[in-house]
């Protein structure tokens, strides 16, 4: 049976900043350098690029400062007007759509949390939450208990009638993820959503980002440029460097095989048991099957503790099959590598 068709698809996106960025890319074409943008007094900050985002993923773009990422996922909602290509969502190029259908799209289709909150200080987080569904023109009872909803689910009970003043910096994000989640989004674009947040809140933040996407399966692009923060949540990754994509796949691919010595230089330092999955290091069934399972999707390293009492663990998929037994002398191995 053939892969289902991508959530969002981009192909060969272009974004030329500058006066008639599209006729100067016409006249250097596709593989002119930035030396030679840059002589036109035009800069090339997305170059050529090709995605696929499938329903239900957390796909990750990433890279330094620079790289274009942001700028990239401005275009894939027409923030930024890309400047060529083809942005395909709900079967419709976004660049071909006016801008009355892409108001509508983003109101009811599309979710965007930013670093900076951007809380309205004057409404209380009930009021901010509510906000976008005020926009909708929904009525206020119902557009409250939406709200309400949506607080919970964040783990803010009790803090509705708050001023953003009033809450830390990690709330803040949380008031931000809830008011994006209020209109009930399928595709959600996150802009390096926790990097303003200090080591141990931003931690919990992604275990908190982690707990609603196991609830919520959204289909989702999430800009960083930390790597520990792409490899723990996504299951792809795009490496991005002077606007171009380097490299894609899954964490576990960029990691054990970088295309180029960019991408080794990023991946250079993450243990591999961070990246590499069960499945991957299990070996054929033999002998008796152990008692103690672990899905087939879990990191190495987040099941390298229960063999502080076992020797083998069973490894199942999401229905419980058993596809293989992982041992400790592999993990031992895998993790001594680095």
């Amino acid at each position: 049976m053939s892969d289902p068709a991508p959530k969002l698809l981009c192909r060969n996106v272009w974004k030329v900043f500058g006066p008639n960025g599209a006729g100067i890319l016409d006249e250097l074409g596709p593989e002119a350098t930035a030396t030679q943008f840059d002589a036109r007094g035009h800069m090339a900050a997305v170059r050529a690029v090709d995605i696929a985002v499938g329903e239900g993923e957390i796909f990750v773009i990433m890279g330094l400062s620079g790289s274009g990422k942001s700028t990239l996922v401005r275009c894939l909602s027409r923030l930024i007007e890309p400047t060529a290509g083809e942005i395909w969502f709900h079967g419709k190029n976004l660049l071909a759509a006016s801008e009355a259908e892409m108001m509508q799209l983003r109101r009811h289709k599309m979710g965007m949390v930013f670093q900076h909150f951007a809380l309205l200080p004057h409404l209380s987080v009930l009021q901010n939450v509510a906000f976008p569904l005020e926009v909708q023109g929904q009525g206020r009872a119902t557009r409250e208990d939406t709200a309400r909803k949506m607080i919970a689910l964040v783990g803010l009970s009790g803090r509705e009638d708050a001023l953003p003043r009033q809450l830390s910096g990690g709330q803040q994000q949380r008031v931000g993820i809830a008011r994006s989640l209020a209109a009930d989004p399928e595709l959600w674009f996150l802009d390096e959503p926790f990097s303003a947040l200090d080591p141990l809140i931003r931690r919990e933040m992604q275990d908190e980002f982690m707990r609603l996407q196991s609830v919520l399966k959204k289909t989702i692009v999430f800009i960083t440029h930390d790597f520990d923060e792409a490899i723990r949540l996504a299951d792809k990754i795009a490496i991005m460097k002077d606007g171009a994509v380097v490299q894609q796949g899954t964490p576990e691919d960029i990691v054990l095989h970088p295309a180029t010595n960019y991408v080794a230089e990023f991946t250079r330092a993450v243990p591999r048991a961070k990246v590499v999955r069960v499945g991957s290091l299990m070996k054929p069934v033999q002998g008796d099957t152990p008692v103690i399972a672990v899905a087939e999707s879990t990191k190495v390293a987040d099941a390298a503790p229960i063999f502080l009492q076992e020797t083998i663990l069973r490894v199942e998929n999401a229905q419980g099959k058993t596809l293989g037994h992982l041992y400790r002398d592999d993990v031992v191995a895998l993790m001594l590598k680095g």
